[in-house]
């Protein structure tokens, strides 16, 4: 038998006679009537039974069928503005699949965030975390396809790593057959490496940090998006960031509205989106800051409390660049004008959420590389195979690393950046 996808009847594709199988989200009875909501990962569609149609021993039967039992139902398509989504299936007939058990543990009333947690393996079936889902894999769905377009590799690196790209602090140590290594930080060093065998290069894979944060904005286990480019400056990658995102952001308004409507996110704000993205230096981000009250001096990392503050005073995504050094890993490129400060770029964005882009220039020289590495007291000998890049082939080159979950998290206006994972991983969490 062919089943016709939910999505395409409620996209109004599809009319007439059909079959779709999925679980029982929801049902309520009203007026003798069964109003079924069928959920088959596509979408979520009612279906309506009658006595009429499929008998008055149907009725009963399928009353009692405990939600989250997977059902097939054949029907006929009619539009209604009254049903969700304007469009229902008049139910002719029906197979149970799957009869699920009583008391599903998800009811529809409050539960806590704890509770929620740990039920994560049935919570992500909500119709918020099934849409939130949904535009997380359009998102990635809609870099690729600007990165195909643009010439750039997708490049994979080890999660195993003998080496911090960050620092040794905030790394996952894992016994490897009697040595010990780490959970990536970052794909970044070799992705370094990468551009002198293909070019401009991105990947799209989890990166751990060890940052005992209790934040509603950070996760020890994260998606990353990283770029890394030869032959590019602070301000082509720059311009590499505001084009990628403004893609992403185009995409999402033009071909999931309604799911970010769910979120309260307009469609025409994403689309409003274009660059050249506001731009302010850092310093410039101090005198921000200190004319608000703000308790901060130059040299000072942005916390996100500081973040969200200065993100207050913009509508769209911008940038901060030109950090102090002391502020920075190691690798990135100091200002030849002003050696205090490297020539870096964080995009923060507004309304308080704060940074989701880190990149800038890479140092391209052997010799300033060594320095630094030595000045945040790091072991040479621990990253000769990333000085090597440097011997032979060396170029101007640059890069940077979004994270995914805080990208969505600002797209859907979400609270907290749990929400914006099927399965979070914090200082607490990591069940199930």
């Amino acid at each position: 038998m062919e089943f016709t996808r939910v999505e395409d009847i409620l996209k109004g594709k599809v009319s007439g006679s059909v079959s779709v199988r999925g679980w029982l989200h929801h049902k309520r009875t009203m007026g003798g009537v069964h109003f079924f909501l069928v959920r088959d990962g596509t979408g979520i569609i009612q279906t309506t039974w009658k006595k009429e149609n499929v008998g008055e021993e149907v009725m009963e039967k399928v009353e009692k069928l405990p939600v989250e039992s997977v059902i097939m139902v054949k029907g006929d398509v009619k539009e209604d503005k009254r049903a969700p989504g304007g469009y229902e299936i008049v139910v002719k007939s029906y197979d149970v699949i799957s009869k699920a058990e009583e008391d599903y543990p998800i009811a529809r009333k409050y539960h806590g965030p704890d509770f929620l947690l740990d039920h994560r393996h049935l919570y992500i079936r909500n119709e918020k975390m099934w849409a939130m889902l949904k535009v997380r894999a359009k998102m990635l769905e809609a870099a690729r396809e600007w990165f195909k377009e643009n010439g750039f590799t997708e490049f994979h690196a080890p999660i195993f790593t003998a080496a911090a790209c960050e620092g040794g602090s905030t790394l996952f140590p894992v016994k490897y057959f009697g040595k010990t290594v780490y959970l990536t930080q970052s794909w970044q060093l070799y992705g370094e490496a990468a551009i002198a065998s293909v070019g401009k290069a991105y990947t799209i894979a989890p990166s751990f940090r060890a940052e005992k944060s209790r934040t509603r904005r950070h996760l020890t286990e994260y998606w990353h998006l990283e770029v890394e480019e030869p032959f590019c400056d602070l301000k082509g990658t720059m311009k590499t960031q505001e084009e990628l995102i403004t893609h992403i952001c185009h995409t999402l308004a033009e071909e999931v509205p309604d799911l970010l409507k769910m979120f309260g996110r307009e469609p025409e704000y994403l689309l409003s989106i274009k660059p050249p993205f506001p731009k302010i230096t850092y310093d410039e981000a101090i005198q921000l800051l200190k004319k608000d009250g703000v308790d901060i001096k130059w040299g000072d990392d942005l916390t996100w409390v500081t973040e969200k503050r200065l993100t207050m005073k913009f509508k769209v995504p911008f940038f901060v660049t030109h950090y102090p050094k002391s502020a920075k890993a190691f690798y990135h490129k100091p200002d030849p004008k002003r050696p205090e400060v490297v020539l870096c770029a964080d995009m923060l964005a507004p309304d308080g959420y704060g940074e989701i882009i880190g990149g800038g220039e890479r140092i391209s020289d052997v010799e300033t590389l060594i320095k630094r590495i030595k000045e945040e007291g790091l072991k040479v000998e621990d990253y000769k195979w990333y000085i090597d890049l440097r011997r032979w082939g060396t170029v101007p080159h640059a890069g940077f690393g979004l994270g995914v979950e805080r990208f969505i998290m600002w797209v859907l206006k979400l609270d907290h950046i749990r929400d914006a994972i099927a399965f979070p991983r914090t200082i607490n969490r990591v069940y199930p």
